[in-house]
């Protein structure tokens, strides 16, 4: 799709005006990033929850490309965007990594929770076919990723 350049202009006044610095001391500072990490959980673990109700679009699911580009776009906007950013990212796999899935650690931690309710563990077999499912729905997951990345990046 061809583009000419034009974009709206934004009031860098405006913008200076929704931004804020935030100074605290060690233990306040503490309390603070638990506080906003525990916001980012959430978050990411209801934006899940309702793609699987289907309340959330697809479509919102990004791979590396997005990433990528989101990277770039908080970079430019300085040292701070960028890293508040990264540790969006970072909380974002670190849920997707405790979700019940074989092959992460939250399928290892379903696995350990079936031992200790059956007593002893799961038989190889078990275990086997559930790695086959959670590689096919993290490939899935991916490819779907990519698949929106790719979606973004020609069709505007």
């Amino acid at each position: 799709i061809p583009r000419i350049g034009v974009a709206p202009q934004v009031d860098r006044d405006w913008l200076a005006q929704l931004q804020f610095e935030q100074q605290a001391g060690p233990i306040d500072g503490l309390v603070v990033a638990v506080s906003r990490t525990w916001r980012d959980v959430r978050l990411s673990f209801s934006m899940f929850y309702r793609m699987v109700l289907g309340d959330v679009s697809l479509q919102n699911l990004s791979g590396p490309l997005t990433i990528a580009d989101f990277a770039g776009q908080t970079a430019r906007r300085g040292v701070s965007s960028y890293v508040e950013f990264l540790a969006l990212i970072s909380v974002s796999l670190a849920v997707l990594n405790l979700l019940p899935i074989p092959m992460l650690d939250g399928g290892h931690l379903l696995y350990h929770v079936a031992e200790l309710v059956k007593g002893k563990p799961l038989s190889e077999q078990a275990q086997a076919f559930g790695y086959r499912v959670g590689l096919v729905l993290l490939l899935t997951l991916m490819l779907f990723a990519i698949f929106n990345d790719f979606n973004r990046l020609f069709a505007g």
